[in-house]
Formats: structure tokens, C-alpha cells, sequence
């Protein structure tokens, strides 16, 4: 009988990701397989913090495995804004193309480009907490190019690439993203300590 183990999102693409690289090592579960909708707050001031809000969240009131992950984008101009707000950087949460407006204005007459995105995972297993990161390096281009992804993938190119997040393929980007690399270390950890 697998493990069960919760990952503190509702985003069933998320789960469907994740649970392709776990295969049949563990039972993944998301929040809403556990019935988990209580709006969990992030209000720590780094992805570390916010990741651990998360996973602590669940074990405290769950006693599952689980893990959280935050991640956003940091800008090196820009003193690595948005940072933790990169969700919510033009004041309204999720508002994608408030948010690169605002990116863009700013960078405004900037040649210094240079950006990653950066995802923390905070995982707590049997009590103990374990983190894992990853990151992507690129550069903000001057204007929108493509249609795919979210968030700011159309003005993010990842370096060695002349197309943006939003022009790469789906499994491209989960092969190469800041999530896939922190979620590549995770489950190399769980392997050892659940296989």
C-alpha cells in the first residue's frame, strides 16, 4: 500500500504533474482529495516561508506527509522584485497582465534585463522539515511574445532559448523550469527514503 502524501495545492495540473514523475511510489493527493478549502495564508516575506506556511498547515492539521512549494519571479534590476509578490506585484492577486505592465514600466529605459524565476519546496516527512529549490535563469524581454503558460512566461526568456516561456512547448518547460528542478530534487529524496 502506497504512502499518501499531499501536495497543498488545488491546481489538479499541478498534481497531474507531479504524480507522472512519483508513478505508483506514493498516493498523491492534492488539498481537495483531503478536503482541505480553507484559503491557506501566505504571508511569510521569502518563498522559503511561504512553502513552510503551507506544509506546515497540512501536518498540523492533517498529520500527512505533505509539501508546499512558492515560487515568483526576481529581478535583478529591480532589487529582485517581484519576489514573493510576484502574484499580486500591480496590487490585484492573479491579475497576469496588470502585473507585467507593471514589470515592463519599470524596466523602462533599463538595459540590466537579467531575471530568474525561483521555486521554493518546503516538505515535512514523518515531522521533519526538508527544503528544495530551483531555479531558471533568463532574461525580461521589451514586450509580450507568445500565448501558452501564465503569469509572465510571455516576457520571460530562459537562457540558451530565443523564445519565451509562452512559445516553449509544455513539456519543454516542465523539463527545464524552476518548478521541474526543485521537484526533480524532491523526488529524488522521496526515492531514497520511501523506495
Amino acid at each position: 500500500m502506497p504512502v499518501t502524501l499531499v501536495f497543498a495545492t488545488h491546481n489538479q495540473h499541478k498534481l497531474q504533474e507531479v504524480a507522472a514523475k512519483t508513478g505508483d511510489l506514493f498516493l498523491l493527493q492534492s488539498l481537495t482529495d483531503i478536503n482541505c478549502h480553507h484559503d491557506i495564508e501566505e504571508n511569510g516575506t521569502s518563498f522559503q516561508a511561504n512553502a513552510s506556511i503551507k506544509s506546515h498547515y497540512i501536518f498540523d492539521q492533517y498529520k500527512l506527509n505533505c509539501f508546499g512549494d512558492d515560487s515568483g519571479l526576481e529581478i535583478e534590476a529591480l532589487n529582485n522584485e517581484p519576489g514573493v509578490y510576484s502574484a499580486r506585484y500591480a496590487g490585484q492577486h492573479g491579475n497576469h497582465e496588470a502585473n507585467i505592465n507593471r514589470v515592463l514600466k519599470n524596466l523602462e529605459g533599463i538595459s540590466n534585463r537579467k531575471a530568474r524565476f525561483r521555486t521554493v519546496i518546503s516538505l515535512l516527512w514523518n515531522g521533519e522539515e526538508h527544503f528544495f529549490d530551483g531555479t531558471v535563469n533568463g532574461t525580461i524581454r521589451l514586450e509580450r511574445s507568445g500565448t501558452d503558460g501564465f503569469g509572465y512566461d510571455p516576457i520571460f526568456e530562459p537562457e540558451g532559448y530565443t523564445i519565451t516561456f509562452a512559445e516553449i512547448t509544455m513539456e519543454e518547460k516542465n523539463r527545464i523550469s524552476h518548478r521541474a528542478i526543485a521537484m526533480e530534487k524532491l523526488l529524488a529524496f522521496l526515492k531514497e527514503v520511501g523506495g
